[in-house]
């Protein structure tokens, strides 16, 4: 990921002017992009959203994205997905939300159907457990460098510091729930901004981390386009258009396959779930896990570890896993007979992600004209500011479980992993020093992970 500006946009930075017009046709590629180099799970891809259109293409201010950024951290569901819906739908009204986000989802789904129908006809294979090796240590070290960039921004000053903290204690040393993180942090910025707004302004503080990136498309003084503003008869369409959708496809599931039937159970346990989806994947995995493995008996144990595993490694968001599950159990199950068993997987990959990512447009949708009322109000903002404090922390906590489980496969009692170490600190490095990009970063360590697991066999 290329971090020079294109010629028109370093000119408009020079001129101090905003970037022209972008179309709709562009931005769809630029979505579509998206879709394939999202790795790092929701900070690596926040952090790659931030570079490519608030710092190199300047299709947002700095200010606008995290003030987007805050709303969709308070929802439920991937915020990184989230965060690209709503920046379409400012950006190209509700069409431009649905293909944002859309887009953000497909190539992971595609991608996780071919791993997973590799994975359940051939097994385990050298060749992919090599390349994981390789993987895993870069996965953690993008999951770091994302929380060094968000917290480079959001930690203004000791109050935003003492926050970040606070929150990973909350996190690492007492197993905190997510969602009592967040209160905890709104109720902090909502009655600190009363004594102290300065400090809880929105990226504020004792000013910014660096010079501003030059006038935006949408800036932080742009008005709100005429399609963003609230209004009830919006409000009740959109909230219409997602419930219909909703009950349309469970009648057509129910009418197909029975109240008990696979496919129907999928899409009811999943719509759950993805309204469980607070502080993001790791959040509501103990949830899936008992209820697709202990309860409805979809996939075993080690098929959801290791569905796990291809999600963490595969670009899209990390509740992406859900594919993996869909996919196992609708050919474990047959849902569309022992003659078709791969198509039987996709479609239950198909019908779970829809019922997973299903919320999280209607959320935008409906609630983005409400957020873009707030802009600009400390009322609002105050308590955003904090919450973005907090994740901070709970981002580096998830860091510290990734590194965990790279570095100690098997537990703090079992050996340490000196290779994926070295590989972890060269991803960091390259990171925070060189800037690599995503893409040249997850290649080279798949590489030297796949040589490292062939020379190995042959040195023992």
């Amino acid at each position: 990921m290329s971090k020079v500006p294109t010629p028109a946009i370093a000119a408009a930075a020079d001129a101090g002017t905003a970037p022209a017009s972008v179309s709709f046709a562009e931005a769809l590629r630029f979505w579509l992009k998206l879709g394939f180099i999202s790795f790092g799970g929701p900070a690596g891809q926040i952090a790659i959203m931030h570079a490519e259109l608030v710092e190199r293409r300047r299709w947002i201010s700095e200010k606008r994205f995290l003030h987007a950024l805050n709303y969709c951290m308070l929802l439920p569901g991937p915020e990184a997905q989230q965060l690209a819906t709503y920046i379409g739908w400012l950006m190209h009204r509700s069409w431009g939300g649905i293909v944002a986000g859309a887009l953000f989802v497909l190539p992971s789904l595609f991608i996780l159907i071919a791993l997973s129908w590799i994975y359940l006809r051939f097994g385990d294979v050298p060749l992919v457990a090599g390349i994981f090796f390789g993987l895993k240590p870069a996965v953690t070290a993008l999951v770091l460098h994302a929380a060094h960039r968000i917290g480079t921004r959001a930690l203004k000053n000791r109050w935003m510091w003492g926050i970040a903290a606070a929150s990973f204690i909350a996190i690492f040393a007492f197993d905190t729930p997510f969602p009592a993180i967040v209160g905890a942090a709104a109720l902090i910025g909502h009655f600190g901004a009363r004594r102290w707004p300065q400090v809880f302004a929105l990226g504020g503080g004792h000013g910014s981390a660096k010079a501003s990136d030059g006038p935006a498309l949408i800036d932080d003084h742009t008005p709100t386009p005429a399609h963003a503003r609230f209004s009830r008869r919006h409000l009740a369409k959109v909230l219409a258009a997602g419930l219909g959708l909703w009950l349309l496809a469970m009648v057509a599931l129910v009418a197909t396959n029975g109240l008990q039937g696979t496919l129907t159970q999928m899409g009811w346990f999943f719509t759950k779930a993805a309204l469980l989806t607070f502080g993001g994947a790791y959040a509501v995995l103990p949830y899936v896990y008992q209820g697709a493995v202990e309860t409805h008996q979809w996939l075993s144990g080690p098929q959801m570890i290791d569905g796990l595993a291809l999600g963490e490694t595969t670009p899209g968001p990390l509740i992406m896993v859900v594919a993996f599950v869909g996919f196992v159990g609708g050919w474990l199950e047959q849902v569309l007979g022992p003659d078709a068993l791969f198509l039987g997987g996709a479609l239950a990959a198909t019908v779970v992600t829809f019922f997973t990512f299903l919320p999280s447009f209607i959320f935008i949708l409906a609630g983005g004209p409400l957020v873009e009322a707030t802009h600009g109000k400390l009322g609002f903002t105050a308590p955003l500011s904090a919450i973005t404090a907090a994740v901070v922390g709970v981002i580096l906590n998830l860091a510290m479980f990734f590194a965990y489980h790279v570095l100690w496969p098997q537990g703090f009692g079992g050996t340490f992993d000196a290779i994926s170490a070295g590989i972890g600190i060269l991803a960091a490095v390259a990171l925070l020093r060189f800037q690599v990009g995503v893409m040249p970063l997850l290649g080279a360590c798949a590489a030297v992970g796949l040589g490292v697991s062939w020379l190995l066999p042959l040195l023992s």
